[in-house]
């Protein structure tokens, strides 16, 4: 029998706020030391009340209408207990009765075609803290940093069938809500988290299997082998009788590459849902909703049809630039000063990645003055500054965002002379010191020439024109 899989998940995503939601302790806890960010509000003392941080609902507005959400114009938080060392409060504040943003759609294309993936809502809701396990010490700690940290929850309806299907899902969540500068969504960082919710039932039924849910997924390689791993278990207790299923939540352990069971899957009704009668209804009129609309960006697949039909960019440099919205404005403001999108598109794929990779930082942490970096781009088009030297100026601009270009090229004797006395006598010195090349390039080996060429060109340090070198060098070779 053929049996297919069955995945919705909970995706979630902190917000790229500088505070917390309730408090105005900093959002940003990441490398620094155990409970550094905290305040008698985010650690749930008595009397500590909470006051809604109106950017983190701007976000999950803008989240909710990338992800083409219906956004309830009344949402309100509610009260989820549960007891838990890292929940100090013993209750976190989410929302389940009118969460920000319902009933969206994103659209995914995997290799059998486009799919649709239903969003059944976007709730905001506080983090919880960390539990720090020390081995050495046989000790927990916990650390409060994470606590209230604003987060939006992200749940899909049971549309996905397979470890691809989800793998694009979550990078189309990612490139969205980056575009929309809403979310890091980094899971490395911890910034993104899934839970997966995963059943298996024959090919064509329309009755769910029995569902389990592995919880805080933290990276796209681990997701796919624990839906491989438990889809396998699945169907091998469906076929086999090598155990029953339960509905449970269980543990994904990628070092051995099995999932264990935590607990049995609690039902709304555990966690005794209420409003907080702490929190106001956020009523979101027409001014507020307006605004936000206003503010979305560009989608990423109308951005690159615009670099292709607009800008003349092939498919391939558009589809590199438009993986990350900073190189998408990184690319549009260099454009914007050297005039070559073809220019500025190779300088983007070929240079900035290039050192992007080397320094092992991700392109939506681009750091650059985009506008010197256009004027850098015209100074080698031109053919003042020569690409090699242009490429170590670059180099330096990553460092220092202040550089001027024309200036440092200036100072550091980059700037291309074209002393053509110069030029003859390097290349002179060049040939007498390498007969056997001369030799080997009348004998017709084309690469003997090419050596004897870089050599004059290190000598002239890149600061002459290319053309007029290989000229000079050619002429001084047929003379003799």
């Amino acid at each position: 029998m053929k049996y297919e899989t069955v995945i919705g998940l909970e995706v979630h995503v902190e917000l790229a706020t500088e505070s917390k939601i309730f408090c105005s302790c900093s959002a940003h806890s990441y490398g620094t030391e155990p409970n550094e960010h905290v305040c008698p509000a985010c650690c749930g003392m008595p009397g500590m009340l909470p006051v809604v941080n109106k950017r983190v609902v701007d976000f999950g507005m803008k989240a909710g209408m990338m992800l083409n959400c219906h956004i309830n114009r009344v949402t309100t938080f509610d009260k989820k207990s549960y007891y838990y060392p890292d929940l100090p409060a013993a209750y976190q504040t989410t929302q389940w009765f009118a969460p920000v943003a319902v009933n969206g759609l994103v659209e995914i294309e995997t290799s059998k075609g486009k799919k649709n993936v239903r969003i059944k809502q976007i709730h905001m809701e506080e983090d919880a803290g960390k539990l720090v396990h020390d081995i050495r010490e046989d000790t927990t700690h916990v650390d409060f940093n994470r606590t209230s940290v604003p987060l939006i929850e992200i749940v899909s309806q049971p549309d996905l069938s397979s470890a691809e299907e989800v793998e694009v899902y979550l990078d189309r969540l990612k490139n969205l809500l980056r575009f929309a500068k809403v979310a890091e969504c980094e899971m490395a960082h911890g910034t993104m988290r899934c839970d997966v919710n995963l059943s298996v039932r024959p090919e064509g039924s329309d009755k769910y299997g029995v569902r389990t849910e592995m919880k805080n997924m933290n990276s796209i390689e681990a997701i796919k082998r624990a839906i491989e791993y438990e889809t396998a278990r699945h169907i091998d207790a469906i076929e086999n009788g090598t155990e029953v299923l339960v509905q449970e939540t269980r543990r994904w352990d990628d070092i051995k590459g099995k999932s264990y069971a935590m607990r049995t899957k609690e039902t709304a009704g555990d966690y005794r849902y209420f409003p907080d009668p702490n929190v106001m209804p956020v009523v979101i009129d027409d001014e507020w909703f307006d605004s936000i609309q206003a503010s979305l960006p560009e989608f990423p697949e109308v951005k690159r049809d615009r670099y292709i039909n607009e800008y003349g960019l092939s498919e391939y440099d558009a589809d590199q630039i438009t993986k990350s919205i900073a190189l998408c404005e990184c690319f549009e403001e260099a454009y914007s000063v050297c005039k070559s999108a073809k220019d500025a598109a190779n300088w983007m794929i070929s240079e900035i990645m290039s050192i992007l990779n080397k320094r092992m930082i991700t392109y939506d942490m681009l750091k650059i003055n985009a506008h010197a970096l256009g004027e850098l781009i015209l100074l080698v088009s031109e053919g003042k500054v020569g690409r090699a030297n242009g490429k170590k100026v670059l180099s330096e601009m990553f460092d220092d965002l202040t550089i001027d270009p024309l200036k440092y090229c200036e100072a550091n004797g980059y700037i291309v002379s074209n002393d053509t006395g110069l030029i003859e006598k390097v290349v002179a010195e060049a040939i007498a010191n390498d007969p056997k090349a001369v030799a080997d390039y009348k004998g017709g080996k084309e690469k003997a020439r090419m050596s004897i060429y870089g050599k004059c060109m290190k000598e002239l340090k890149g600061n002459c024109d290319p053309q007029m070198l290989r000229t000079i060098l050619v002429d001084a070779i047929n003379k003799m």
